[in-house]
C-alpha cells in the first residue's frame, strides 16, 4: 500500500489505444440490430427552389424498399423544426431573424444536399439505388452563396423572417471611444481579411442508428455525437419526441468530431421518426461526399479591422467589421460562434484600453456554418495577429518588440469586451518560442536561401482563448438556452476498483487515460484499477459532453471535486474501523491512518467495508461509497501560447515549405503531457491546413465546387514539419485543478503565424488563407 508512483502529470500510455488500434472498437456503424433497414436520403441537387411533385412510386418499387417518406409526410407528423440554441440580439435590442428549418425540406429547399425525402430498405444498396428514383420537381429560384452578396437590395430572400438576409447586427464595446482614440492616433493600421470557409472532415463520418420499441414507447439512438444528453434533451424538449425518459441516446466510440458531431441534424431527427412509422431500426452512415455537402462548415468571415497607436507604438484602441455567414439555416451554435466567442478575444494578449466590434449575420444557399475547432477563437487570434504583424512592420518595429511593448502584464485583468484573464505570463512564452525557433539564428538562415533562390520568411501568432466553456451565470446572461456545467459520479467497488461516470464525452481526448491517472492518484490505485464510463444517458447521469476545450478543466474538476466527497465518507468509514475520532484520520497515498493509532488501513479495506460491515452507526454513515458532483466554474479559464513559424519559399513556384515550426503553450497544469503534445499535434495541422491548403468553394449557383478530396486539398504528412512543443505554466484560478484547455489552441495559433511568416519572406503586406501555390507565385510575380 501507498508505494505507487503518481500517474496524474506523467506521459502515461493510452489505455483506448490497444482497443482501437486492433479494430475493437465500437463505432455507430458497427452497431447491427435485429431487423435492420438502411436509409438513403433524398438530397436536393439544387441550392434554391420550391419544391413541386414529389414522386416515389417508382423507389416504393424497388426491390428491398421498406418505405419512402416525404418532405410533406414529415409537415404532418407533428414533429418540430431543428432550433438554434442561442439567442443573440441586435444592437437596436430586436431578437435575431430566425428562419423555419424543417428536418425533411416540404415547400421550398434552400441549399444543395437539403433533404427531400428519405428511402428504407433492407439493405443499404437497395435503399441508396430506390433513392435514385425519387423524382422532384424543383421551381428554380434566384441564388446567393456569398455573405456580401446577401446584402446587396436586389439579392434574393431566403427566409421571409429575415429581410434583407440578416439574421442580426449585433455590437459589442464603446463605439464613441474607440472612434476618438483613432481619430487621436498617431498611426492606424487597416487591414481587410477573409477567414476562410472549411470543412470539418472528422475521421469517422457522421452516423445515426435508430429503433423504436413499441412496446415500451421508447427511442433507442446510437449516434457519433460529442454530447449525447444534450442530443436527448433537444430531441425531447425541441423536436417533440416524447419525454427525455423514453429516449435513450448512445455514442460509444466517435472518431473526431472538432465540433461538427456537437449539433442536432436532420438525419438522426428523420431515422427515429422513420424507425417508428416503419417499425424497423434505421441506419444511416454518411457517404465523404455527404458529409461535404451536410456536415456543418466552420469559418467564413469577412472582416475589415483597424489598429491605432500613439507616438509610443502603445495600441490604444481596435476597431472591427465583420460579416459573417450563416449558411442557409441557423444552426446550433451557428449564432453564438460570431458573436460571444469571436469579439470577446478581439483583446488578444494585448492591453487595449478600447474595442468596439460590428458583427452583421446573413444566410446564404450553402451548408449551414457553426463551431469548428476553436470556433471563433480561431477567426478573432487571425484578425488581432495579422494587425499586430502589419502595424509593427508599417512602423518599421520589430514584431516580437511591439507585441512585448503592449503584453498585458497585470491579472485579472478585465479587457473591454467582456473577459476578465485571470492569469498568464505571455512574455515568457513568446520568449522560450523564439528561443526555440533560434530566432536570433534566422537571418543566416535567410541568407542562406537566398543563395539558393528561395526566400525564407518568420512568423509569429501569439494567441489567447476562452476555454472550459461552462460559467453557467454568465453564459445564460449572453444568451445560452442551457447552463454549462459538468457532472460526474464516481462508485467504489468493494474490491477496490473504480468506476467513473462522466458526462463529458471521448472522442479522441484521451478520457479513459488522463481521467483515470487523476483518480488513481487520488485514491493511491493502480489505473490500470479506474474504469471511465460515457456516452449513455441510460448509464450515466446527465452531462453536457465535449466541446470548447471544457473536459479537462469542467469535466476532470468535477471528477476531483466528487473523489474529495469519496475521501471524506472514506475517512469516516476508517475511523469507525480504527476506533479513532473521524477528525484525527488522514489519507495519503492510498492509506488511512491516525495519530490515535499504529494501524493502517488500505483503500481497497475501507471500500470492502463500506458495503459488508455490519456495524456502521447509520445514522451517520449511510452503507456504500459512491458520490455524484456537479461542477459549475465562475468563469472561463484562458489558455495562451505563442506559435512561430519558419518557411521558405520556391518563387518560381510558389510553394510553401514549412522548415521549422515550435509551438510554446500555457495550458496552466498539466494531467498527461503526452496526450496534450498530441492534442496540439492536431491542432496545428488543422491550422496549418486552413492557412495553406483548405477551402471549401461555392459558384455563383450554389453547387459547392470543393466537394470531395479531388477539389479540397487536406493537409498530408508531408505539407508539416515535426513540431517543436513546449510548455509554460500559470494555475488557472477557476478551476480546482488549475487546468486551462487544450484541445483548440493548435488551430488557433498557427494560421496567423503561418500567414505573417509568408509575408515576411515575400515582403508583402497581406496574403489571404489558403496561401496556395498559385496564390503565391502570383504574389511574388506582382512584388515583382
Amino acid at each position: 500500500m501507498g508505494n505507487l508512483p503518481k500517474a496524474f502529470g506523467q506521459s502515461v500510455r493510452r489505455k483506448e489505444d490497444p482497443r482501437l488500434i486492433t479494430g475493437a472498437g465500437r463505432y455507430t456503424d458497427d452497431q447491427q440490430l435485429p431487423q435492420q433497414a438502411w436509409a438513403a436520403f433524398v438530397r436536393s441537387p439544387i441550392a434554391h427552389a420550391n419544391i413541386g411533385e414529389v414522386d416515389t412510386s417508382a423507389a416504393l418499387e424497388h426491390p428491398g424498399v421498406v418505405g419512402v417518406l416525404t418532405g410533406a409526410e414529415f409537415a404532418a407528423s407533428g414533429l418540430n423544426d431543428l432550433a438554434c440554441g442561442w439567442m443573440i440580439h441586435s444592437r437596436n435590442g430586436d431578437p435575431m431573424r430566425v428562419g423555419e428549418h424543417p428536418a425533411l425540406a416540404s415547400q421550398r429547399v434552400r441549399y444543395v444536399g437539403e433533404p427531400v425525402a428519405v428511402v428504407v430498405a433492407d439493405s443499404r444498396q437497395a435503399a441508396r439505388a430506390a433513392a435514385e428514383l425519387v423524382m422532384v420537381d424543383y421551381d428554380e429560384l434566384p441564388v446567393v452563396s456569398d455573405v456580401e452578396a446577401a446584402a446587396a437590395p436586389d439579392a434574393v430572400v431566403l427566409h421571409d423572417a429575415a429581410p434583407g438576409n440578416q439574421c442580426y447586427d449585433w455590437e459589442i464595446g464603446n463605439r464613441d471611444a474607440v472612434r476618438k482614440a483613432l481619430d487621436e492616433a498617431a498611426h492606424v493600421t487597416e487591414i481587410r481579411l477573409i477567414n476562410n470557409r472549411l470543412v470539418p472532415n472528422a475521421m469517422e463520418p457522421r452516423a445515426v442508428n435508430a429503433s423504436y420499441d413499441a412496446s415500451r414507447d421508447r427511442y433507442t439512438l446510437y449516434v457519433a455525437s460529442q454530447n449525447p444528453h444534450g442530443l436527448r434533451m433537444t430531441l425531447a424538449a425541441v423536436i417533440g419526441f416524447g419525454p427525455e425518459h423514453k429516449i435513450r441516446v448512445i455514442s460509444e466510440d466517435v472518431g473526431g468530431g472538432f465540433g461538427s458531431k456537437a449539433f442536432n441534424y436532420a438525419e438522426e431527427v428523420v431515422c427515429m421518426w422513420a424507425a417508428k412509422r416503419l417499425g424497423r431500426p434505421v441506419k444511416w452512415t454518411a457517404e465523404r461526399s455527404e458529409s461535404f455537402l451536410t456536415d456543418a462548415h466552420g469559418r467564413d468571415h469577412i472582416t475589415t479591422a483597424r489598429l491605432a497607436m500613439d507616438a509610443n507604438h502603445r495600441i490604444t484602441a481596435l476597431d472591427v467589421s465583420t460579416h459573417a455567414n450563416l449558411g442557409a439555416y441557423l444552426s446550433t451554435f451557428g449564432s453564438l460562434v460570431p458573436t460571444y466567442v469571436y469579439a470577446t478575444l478581439l483583446s488578444g494578449q494585448y492591453d487595449i484600453p478600447n474595442i468596439y466590434a460590428n458583427v452583421v449575420t446573413r444566410y446564404t444557399n450553402t451548408t449551414p456554418v457553426d463551431a469548428y475547432r476553436g470556433a471563433g477563437r480561431p477567426e478573432a487570434g487571425y484578425v488581432v495577429e495579422r494587425l499586430v504583424d502589419v502595424a509593427a512592420r508599417e512602423l518599421g518595429i520589430d514584431p516580437a518588440e511591439f507585441r512585448r511593448q503592449n503584453f498585458i502584464r497585470t491579472f485579472p485583468h478585465a479587457t473591454p469586451v467582456e473577459m476578465t484573464y485571470d492569469s498568464g505570463d505571455f512574455q515568457a512564452h513568446l520568449d522560450k518560442a523564439l528561443d526555440m525557433i533560434d530566432a536570433a539564428g534566422f537571418e543566416a538562415r535567410r541568407e542562406a536561401s537566398r543563395a539558393e533562390g528561395k526566400l525564407r520568411g518568420l512568423g509569429i501568432g501569439c494567441y489567447i482563448e476562452a476555454a472550459g466553456i461552462g460559467p453557467s451565470a454568465r453564459l445564460g446572461k449572453l444568451g445560452s438556452g442551457a447552463g454549462l456545467w459538468e457532472s460526474a459520479e464516481i462508485r467504489v467497488n468493494p474490491t477496490g476498483s473504480v468506476e467513473v461516470l462522466t458526462g463529458c464525452h471521448s472522442h479522441g481526448q484521451s478520457h479513459e487515460t488522463t481521467y483515470a491517472q487523476l483518480v488513481a492518484d487520488r485514491f493511491g490505485i493502480s489505473v490500470d484499477d479506474v474504469e471511465i464510463l460515457h456516452g449513455d444517458t441510460d448509464v450515466v447521469q446527465f452531462g453536457m459532453g465535449t466541446y470548447g476545450s471544457r473536459s479537462g478543466p469542467v469535466g476532470l474538476s468535477a471528477i476531483d471535486m466528487a473523489c474529495d466527497k469519496i475521501v471524506a465518507k472514506a475517512e469516516k468509514i476508517a475511523a469507525h474501523l480504527l476506533n479513532v475520532p473521524a477528525d484525527t484520520v488522514t489519507f495519503e497515498d492510498g492509506e488511512f491512518a491516525s495519530e490515535a493509532t499504529n494501524e493502517r488501513l488500505g483503500f481497497a479495506e475501507v471500500a470492502l467495508n463500506a458495503y459488508t460491515a455490519h456495524h456502521f452507526p447509520t445514522t451517520e454513515i449511510e452503507p456504500g461509497l459512491k458520490e455524484t458532483t456537479f461542477f459549475d466554474p465562475p468563469d472561463f479559464n484562458f489558455p495562451a501560447g505563442t506559435h512561430v513559424c519558419e518557411v521558405e519559399v520556391d518563387p518560381a513556384t510558389g510553394v510553401v515549405r514549412i522548415a521549422r515550426f515550435v509551438a510554446v503553450d500555457d495550458f496552466g497544469v498539466i494531467g498527461n503531457p503526452m496526450v496534450v503534445e498530441g492534442q496540439v499535434h492536431g491542432g496545428l495541422v488543422q491550422g496549418i491546413g486552413q492557412a495553406l491548403l483548405e477551402q471549401a468553394r461555392y459558384d455563383d449557383y450554389g453547387q459547392l465546387l470543393s466537394g470531395s478530396y479531388m477539389d479540397y486539398c487536406m493537409p498530408r504528412a508531408d505539407d508539416v514539419p515535426d513540431f517543436d512543443v513546449g510548455f509554460t505554466e500559470t494555475r488557472s484560478t477557476t478551476n480546482p485543478l488549475g487546468m486551462k484547455g487544450c484541445g483548440e489552441a493548435g488551430s488557433i495559433g498557427s494560421p496567423p503565424a503561418v500567414i505573417n511568416a509568408i509575408c515576411d519572406a515575400l515582403g508583402i503586406r497581406h496574403i489571404d488563407m489558403p496561401a496556395t501555390p498559385e496564390k503565391v507565385w502570383r504574389a511574388v510575380t506582382s512584388a515583382a
